[in-house]
């Protein structure tokens, strides 16, 4: 449900031949051409509204996935809630799921959806589910722990029918992503990082800038300028915004850095507006305009490099520029995408222990078996010996 270009899809089929994609819902058309695009759909069942999915005529499902649409719980959107149409998207997840009553079910959202309305928003999330008879585990897990170099916090929602289950999705074990390394301490602006971390989150949102990542280089002077020599340092250098412009100069590091939009300075994303080379790039957005700084020349990111961000492959992204994508929409698909690498991870750890219990049943199972035809012969038995009279 809320399929995209696909993210739950790549990242599930990734983590092997367990996963077999049976449909798919999805209203934007551009997404839709970009999914037929990517997979093998042929023969799988399709709704273009989740409003208007039939219950009676999904085929047999065993796992639902769905990122349900999260601006009504975003800290950069209005946070209404339920209060917004978009929040009672959610209700039809939960339509779906008493109709047919699929073992999992695996849902995406923003962290901001845990402390909306002080916790009651994701209170009444966890209740509408949980009367279905579904157990649950939630983990806030970031992109940048599972191999692509983007600080992408999001909530993940796993639920299950089976109870044996309790406990043992989260934590995963995650891969060693680069975290930010404080060389030299200090205070906001002042602090010095090691060059070896990550980027932060894409975001995308109704085709309009969303994630267009241009790359620009910072300074706090009215007419910023750039020059190969540092400018004189002066006592007041560190004295805070005044009118003399040498004592705004800064450093530009050679090398790749992200940055993020100056025009947004009330808005402290990630604390930080501009990044050291190599760490994470910032999390993509629908009003940021990310980029990165290099050589002392600016470019935005390109749309390619913000679907290896999601972990997308390179063949992926060139069948959807083949097939005409235009570029504002390959933007918003990559923004609204869940990052494949993280699904593949909760894939993983969910298929193995769902192998466990299937172990486990066939373990009873022929335990129960071995009961009962012990059970026949020693019935066989005492009906024998109760003919003949004999003991047994």
């Amino acid at each position: 449900m809320f399929a995209g270009v696909g993210g739950f899809r790549s990242g599930l089929t990734n983590a092997g031949d367990f996963f077999v994609p049976v449909g798919w819902c999805e209203i934007d058309p551009f997404a839709q051409k970009a999914y037929r695009a990517l997979y093998e759909t042929e023969g799988e069942y399709f709704c273009d509204d989740a409003t208007r999915i039939k219950c009676e005529d999904l085929p047999e499902i065993d796992l639902i996935t769905a990122g349900f649409p999260c601006q009504p719980f975003s800290v950069s959107g209005r946070r209404l809630g339920f209060a917004d149409t978009r929040g009672t998207l959610f209700h039809e997840i939960v339509r779906v799921a008493e109709a047919r009553r699929p073992p999992y079910l695996l849902l995406e959202n923003v962290p901001g959806l845990l402390n909306h309305e002080g916790g009651k928003t994701f209170g009444t999330i966890l209740a509408a589910i949980h009367e279905l008879g579904y157990s649950l585990e939630w983990c806030v897990l970031n992109s940048t722990n599972f191999g692509v170099p983007q600080q992408r916090r999001r909530v993940y929602i796993v639920g299950y029918l089976d109870s044996r289950l309790s406990g043992k999705i989260f934590p995963l074990a995650t891969s060693n992503g680069t975290t930010l390394k404080q060389v030299i301490p200090g205070g906001q602006g002042q602090r010095v990082y090691s060059p070896e971390g990550a980027s932060t989150c894409l975001t995308s949102q109704g085709g309009g800038w969303g994630a267009k990542t241009g790359l620009y280089f910072v300074d706090m002077n009215a007419d910023p300028k750039v020059t190969h020599e540092a400018r004189c340092i002066t006592a007041r250098q560190d004295s805070g915004i005044s009118n003399r412009k040498g004592e705004h100069s800064g450093v530009i590091i050679t090398g790749a850095r992200a940055v993020l939009t100056p025009e947004r300075e009330n808005v402290r994303q990630q604390g930080r507006r501009m990044k050291e080379p190599d760490e994470p790039m910032f999390t993509l957005t629908a009003m940021d305009k990310h980029g990165v700084e290099y050589n002392g020349r600016v470019r935005r990111l390109m749309p390619k490099e913000c679907f290896r961000l999601q972990g997308y492959t390179d063949e992926q992204f060139d069948k959807l520029v083949e097939i005409g994508i235009p570029e504002a929409q390959l933007y918003k698909m990559a923004g609204n995408s869940v990052t494949t690498n993280v699904v593949t991870a909760i894939g993983l750890k969910l298929m193995q222990e769902a192998q466990k219990l299937e172990q486990e049943d066939k373990k009873a199972n022929n335990i129960f078996h071995r009961i009962a035809e012990i059970a026949k012969r020693l019935f066989s038995g005492f009906q024998k010996s109760k003919e003949t009279g004999e003991e047994s």
